[in-house]
């Protein structure tokens, strides 16, 4: 995973998400489609650098806090605004409509 996608789980997500922008991705290893996301995500890493926290949640390891949000279907993205949910999208997401989310968010 690139370095500038956060890891998140039960003891370090709030404080990820509280304050800024942030994009999650909600993923598992086992998804397809998930993996297509990946690359696309590193990507927007690198574009977007520390302006923005880019992070994923792998739902087996954290099914409590892909619960708290609806998560249902993966991957399923979620763009928040100091801790409130911005735009939330399911499926795999192109860069650009994912930078264009993050933009709007800001």
């Amino acid at each position: 995973m690139s370095e500038g996608i956060k890891d998140l789980n039960g003891e370090n997500f709030d404080q990820a998400v509280n304050s800024g922008v942030a994009l999650v991705d909600f993923w598992a290893p086992w998804c397809g489609p998930c993996k297509m996301q990946t690359p696309i995500l590193e990507s927007l890493a690198d574009k977007v650098g520390d302006e923005v926290t880019l992070a994923k949640v792998n739902v087996d390891e954290g099914p409590e806090i892909a619960a708290r949000y609806g998560v249902r279907s993966i991957p399923t993205l979620i763009v928040f605004k100091d801790g409130e949910v911005a735009q939330q999208f399911v499926g795999v997401k192109q860069e650009a409509e994912l930078k264009q989310a993050i933009e709007s968010a800001q």
